[in-house]
Parts: C-alpha cells; structure tokens; sequence
C-alpha cells in the first residue's frame, strides 16, 4: 500500500529518567524511549489510522535496529530508512522537571541522520504521497540539510500538502541567529506548520500573536497552528483566527505531545480537506488535535505513549 503521508527527518533514542522532577545530574535510571520528531508524528499519523510511512536513517547498531522494530511495529512503512556504519545512532537524554517540561542533551557528532545525503532520496517514493512532513533539525547542517531541501521541493513540485515544525533545539545550532535563520529556511514553503508560542517569540521577537502569524505568513500558507501547552492552541487561517483551549490532564511527561498534536491536525487535513473552509470544523480539527497532545503527556516517552483514534475519540466523549 502506498503511503498516505511521509515523514522524514530524525529518529533516535530518547532516555527518559524514571522519575520525574530531576536533573540529568541527580536522576537515578533512564528508560529508553524511541523518539525523533518527525519519527513521532510518521507514528502518530499510522495510530490515527493514516497510512504513513518515515524517511531517514539511524545507525546500523542496536538502537538503529530497535527503533526500526518499534516504528515498523506500530505500522510505518520504513522501506526508506537507511541504516549507516559511519556513525552511530543519535541519542537524546531527556530531564523531566517537575511540570513535566523538559531539558535534552544530545548525542550527535555526528549521528547517522545527519550523514542522509541528495542522493538518498528516492523521487518516486516522495510522488506517492498526499503529505510531506519534515522539521527544522534536518536543516542544520549539510548533507541532510540539502537532501531535505531537495526532497521538500519534490514533494512541492508533485502537489503533495507540506507540513513543517520549526523544532526550537538551541544547543544543536551554532548561535541563536544561526538556529533562526535556519528553522525560517523551511518555513517558506510550507502549507500547514505547527510552532509553539515559545517558537514564535523566538522566530519574532514579537509577543502578540496575531502580529508575529502576520509578520510570517506567506502565500503558500494554509494553517498556521500556534500551540500553548496545556492551554490548547491558536489556529491560524487567511480567513480565520480560533482559539481552541486544551484538556486537563496531569502530565508525566510532555515528549512528543507537540508531535501527536500535528499528527492529529494532519489526520483531520488528510480525512477532510475542506476544514479550513468553516470556523466549527476549524475548531473541531483543533480539539482533536489537542486531545491527541493531551493524552500523550499522560504517559512516558514518545512514541510509546502516542493514542489510537479510537482512544482520542473516547478520550473526547468522556
């Protein structure tokens, strides 16, 4: 079966300590979760029920071979992800401070999706998709950053939907300016993007909202998604702007709640295209998306704590 939508970008290990509330410094144990933005949302978007596939590569080592089980276990096509033996795995640890809010340090000098080069990228692959979905941590640096390039510009010429996060990782840039400019490189060709209030400020240095989606809106764009944690979101059109607020829920841990909120925004885009037509169903794209974010703060890790459809819609019934 041919994917509905591809993901493409970095998949690696994220180890999350057993308790919540600490520093790297004083967590006693780490559990190994799989992770990876776009990894996440390739998984996030198969639970939902979209037929999606992940484009990258991790190294060819036991976490490489982990992470490919647990994504091909949950229903992603990963017959396009390459395994590397010039570098290892890229690896994240995780602290979970007492909100639930995180700190990363990284493992990456070079990881194996970082070496993903033009000529990985297999055209007739990207032609077989309705979405394209890639982030800014594949922009940081050359090879991947031109292969990304490349492979947006494929997905763009074929008339495929772009999805884009701009994934603020500051420690993984040169400079703040550099990370700027950089994650406003994949913004331009976008038609749906997802940014965090936090993100925007950054990208702006604006603090109203309505301001800064003006000052980065652009022909191309359809829907801009403005997340605020556990108050819900803004969705931005060129017709409307909707405030949609979020579910309470008592968060664990909030990795991957960002992703499973674009996978839910995206279902709902890929179902019915017609949702940006009406302010109700723009709301109601916004609620399930923010009830897939909701749920998956409520367990540890990434991808393992991402919901079904089935669990998304009962979690909004109840």
């Amino acid at each position: 079966m041919s994917p509905i939508a591809i993901a493409y970008g970095e998949l690696l290990i994220d180890f999350v300590p057993t308790v919540t509330g600490v520093t790297l410094i004083e967590a006693p144990a780490f559990i190994k979760a799989p992770g990876g933005a776009p990894a996440n949302v390739a998984v996030g978007l198969a639970k939902l029920g979209i037929a999606s596939a992940f484009m990258g590569q991790v190294g060819e080592d036991a976490f490489g071979h982990f992470l490919a089980e647990v994504v091909q276990r949950a229903g992603v096509d990963i017959s396009h992800l390459k395994f590397s033996s010039a570098a290892r795995t890229a690896l994240a640890f995780v602290s979970l401070k007492a909100d639930g809010d995180r700190d990363f340090m990284f493992y990456r000098h070079p990881s194996a999706d970082m070496l993903y080069s033009v000529a990985d990228v297999d055209p007739a692959f990207i032609q077989q998709a309705q979405l394209f979905h890639y982030g800014s941590i594949s922009l940081i640096q050359d090879p991947i950053r031109s292969a990304t390039i490349h492979a947006a510009q494929l997905a763009q010429a074929n008339g495929a939907l772009l999805a884009y996060d701009p994934n603020l990782r500051l420690p993984l840039w040169p400079s703040a300016e550099a990370a700027r400019a950089g994650m406003l490189m994949g913004w331009g060709w976008a038609h749906v993007i997802k940014v965090s209030e936090e993100e925007l400020h950054f990208l702006t240095g604006l603090e109203d909202l309505a301001q800064a989606a003006r000052q980065l809106w652009h022909p191309a764009l359809r829907l801009l998604a403005v997340t605020h944690g556990a108050a819900g979101c803004t969705l931005v059109t060129p017709q409307f702007i909707c405030e949609v607020p979020g579910f309470k829920v008592e968060a664990i841990d909030t990795t991957g709640s960002g992703d499973a909120f674009l996978a839910g925004l995206l279902r709902g885009l890929l179902v019915n295209p017609n949702r940006l037509a009406e302010i109700e169903s723009l709301r109601q794209l916004g609620r399930y998306a923010n009830a897939a974010g909701a749920l998956t703060a409520t367990r540890r890790g990434a991808i393992p704590a991402l919901p079904t459809h089935a669990e998304v819609e009962a979690f909004l019934q109840s």
